[in-house]
This record gives C-alpha cells, structure tokens and sequence, in this order.
C-alpha cells in the first residue's frame, strides 16, 4: 500500500475513534534532514470540556486555544517545563478535544516521542502536514482490537475519580511482539 497521509475527515471524527484508530498508523517527521517514520503504539483521549483531564476543562486560554479550532492541527505545550507532549486535534470546530500521542516504534512516553523526533513548541498550531516537517500517515499496518489494551490515563489523578479510571489510554503492544 502506498502511504496516505491523514487528512482533516480523519481527525474530525469523535476523539476516542480517532485515539483508537491512530495505533498502527505511522508518525513521520523530518529529523536532521532524514524522514523518521515510526508507527503509533500508544495514545490518550482527552474529550472536550466536560473531561476535567482535558486542557480546556476550564474553558479557552492562550495555551489551548489551538484545540477550539479545526481539526488536524498539533497542540504541542511544555509539561512540567521540561518535557514537549504533543497532541493531534480532533472532533469538530469549537469543540476543545485531542489525542496525546504517548508511544511510537519502540519508543514509550510522551516525552521521549517529541525528543526522538525533535519536537518542541515550534510545531504548535501547525497543521499536521508535510509543511509542518511532522504529520500521520497510513501505511497499511492493520490493528485488530484484540491487540489492542485499554486502560486509564496516565498521571492525572487531579481529575478526580469518575474522569481519571476512564478507560481513555489505548495502547497496542503487536509491533513490539
């Protein structure tokens, strides 16, 4: 199959189907003038306002306003002042949600994707394309759903309990088998 880049219809969609839906699709950015492809293996739901993990829990800002807008576009942000996490937007317009993109190839945890592939704010509110230098493409790796894990998310027991044991987290182990 010839690799198809991932466009807006895609990300449009509800946020958990495209979070499920990314595993196996590949993360292709251009690194010290060579292209990196590596594909997803684990990701994290964060669906609009009413999700109290969800950046825009607590309504638009600077930071997030990225999310409020179309879908496709990175939402890249500093955690913790050290780490970049990059998001994909998702869902229709003014509708704040995104997919935290926490694994790829052999590489887990958010911060180690963004270092492995150089990412810092630079791509923030870029629309993920060729341009951007980092986009999502299809690569015809099929994932079944029984490879596929889903848990709670990762470090965010802020939300309190409802929103933080949602099984938000989805990740695939079959390409590292």
């Amino acid at each position: 199959m010839k690799p198809a880049i991932l466009d807006d219809d895609f990300f449009r969609r509800g946020t958990l189907r495209v979070a499920r839906d990314l595993l196996g699709k590949h993360l292709v950015g251009r690194v010290n003038g060579a292209e990196l492809a590596l594909p997803i293996t684990e990701v994290e739901a964060y669906d609009g306002p009413n999700d109290r993990a969800c950046h825009a829990h607590r309504g638009r800002t600077a930071r997030n306003a990225v999310m409020f807008g179309p879908p496709g576009f990175w939402y890249v942000y500093l955690c913790y002042g050290v780490h970049w996490l990059l998001n994909i937007v998702t869902g229709p317009e003014d509708f704040p949600a995104a997919v935290l993109i926490r694994g790829a190839g052999d590489v887990c945890g958010p911060g180690r994707v963004t270092r492995r592939f150089g990412i810092t704010g630079d791509q923030d509110r870029k629309s993920a394309g060729p341009a951007a230098g980092l986009w999502i493409e299809d690569r015809g790796l099929r994932v079944r759903r029984k490879e596929i894990e889903r848990t709670p998310r990762i470090g965010i027991g802020y939300a309190g309990p409802v929103w933080s044991s949602k099984p938000y987290r989805f990740v695939w182990d079959g390409v590292r088998s």
